[in-house]
């Protein structure tokens, strides 16, 4: 009797050592993984920012395109095409491509500690809607922000956006800012400020009114800024921290939240087109159109897919790494785009000179410096993990 519990402390006492220090295969196992869903990350990091450059550089070429085919001037009429809620629409209508691109996307499944599901329904059906709200205004805003004045001035003014998004992230989202994102932050206004591109459908100097211009451009980016710190924030407190997909940021929370905002935003710009009567010019436009109608349907169908590529870039770095981040990438991407324009088309006095080459380089250092800071950080948890598997050793 007394061998069996002298046996059986000394059992109860190898399990508790066995607990406290683990086998080096657990340990190790714990580190692959670790360093799995980092190189994961990255991957999902760079394939949402190759979307982005990939959507911005196909939404400018499409619409240079459209306005070079678009025979205002032969028609005696302004050079802009004031289709504000027709544009508005496009960039939100073909959010239907990305609904069997949702279901084929593996869905974790929900953690048992999740939230009451129809509570959670419910929220998410108002912040959906908001969102939608926002993002039909600012896209309504923008258009008529580019019906007013230069093109130039335009992207100088949109510019903002970025001075928004850092105050609503700092006071929405409680983000940190380092030494690093400042000098990424400097470096993309600075590369945006110099780097635009030309568009062929900027009115004439007799049809500028920048006031009004100012105004709206102004107001659009306050809207584009606060709907990217409000999906960064519905991602963290409402799909991630309920955890309705578990305990993982995974694509398919990109693709809801697209496909809701989306159809939400679209049929706010599709009443807005049929309350204004836009829509009766629709057939004039698409007469108008040089190489005729067929090729006026692609090219906003192509414009539509673009927008949808951009977007989904856009809101996948949001969830994967911030607002700011998102916005910095998107910026980035005008020295590229006036590359891009350069060599498809023939503008007259446009070619890519010192200064774009200037701002594409500082776009580049602005994108490593914000790399360089998410490279930190990733190298911070690894330590961390270390550290604490030294403690369980001792």
């Amino acid at each position: 009797m007394e061998m069996t519990e002298a046996s059986k402390h000394t059992t109860t006492h190898e399990e508790s050592e066995h607990v406290q220090n683990p086998e080096p295969d657990q340990v190790l196992s714990q580190r692959q993984l670790l360093q799995l869903n980092q190189k994961k990350w990255w991957i999902s990091v760079l394939i949402c920012l190759f979307l982005v450059l990939l959507g911005d550089s196909l939404v400018i070429l499409l619409l240079n395109f459209f306005y070079v085919q678009d025979r205002r001037e032969d028609n005696n009429q302004d050079l802009q095409y004031k289709g504000t809620w027709m544009q508005a629409l496009i960039q939100n209508a073909a959010f239907p491509i990305l609904i069997p691109l949702f279901f084929i996307f593996p869905s974790p499944k929900p953690n048992p500690e999740t939230i009451n599901t129809r509570f959670l329904s419910i929220r998410l059906i108002l912040l959906y809607f908001s969102l939608g709200v926002l993002v039909a205004a600012h896209s309504k805003l923008y258009a008529l922000g580019k019906l007013y004045s230069s093109y130039g001035f335009f992207m100088l003014i949109s510019g903002s956006q970025l001075i928004f998004t850092l105050i609503f992230t700092a006071i929405i989202n409680r983000f940190k800012f380092t030494r690093w994102i400042i000098i990424s932050i400097v470096l993309t206004l600075v590369s945006y400020a110099f780097g635009g591109p030309v568009f062929s459908g900027e009115p004439d100097e007799n049809e500028h009114f920048y006031g009004i211009q100012a105004w709206l451009t102004f107001a659009a980016s306050v809207a584009f800024a606060l709907s990217l710190c409000l999906v960064q924030l519905s991602f963290e407190k409402l799909l991630v921290k309920t955890k309705r997909y578990g305990n993982k940021k995974v694509f398919r929370m990109v693709l809801e939240m697209q496909i809701c905002v989306s159809s939400v935003a679209s049929v706010v710009c599709l009443v807005g087109l049929f309350a204004s009567g836009e829509y009766k010019e629709l057939k004039g436009d698409s007469e108008r159109f040089k190489k005729g109608e067929t090729y006026y349907v692609l090219s906003l169908v192509g414009l539509a897919l673009s927008w949808q590529v951009w977007a989904v870039g856009l809101i996948g770095l949001v969830l994967y790494v911030s607002s700011v981040f998102s916005n910095i990438v998107h910026m980035c991407a005008s020295p590229l785009m006036a590359l891009i324009v350069v060599l498809a088309f023939d503008f007259i006095d446009d070619d890519f000179s010192w200064p774009r080459i200037g701002a594409l380089i500082g776009s580049v250092l602005a994108l490593g410096s914000y790399f360089y800071t998410l490279h930190k950080r990733n190298k911070k948890k690894m330590v961390e993990f270390n550290q604490s598997e030294n403690n369980v050793e001792v």
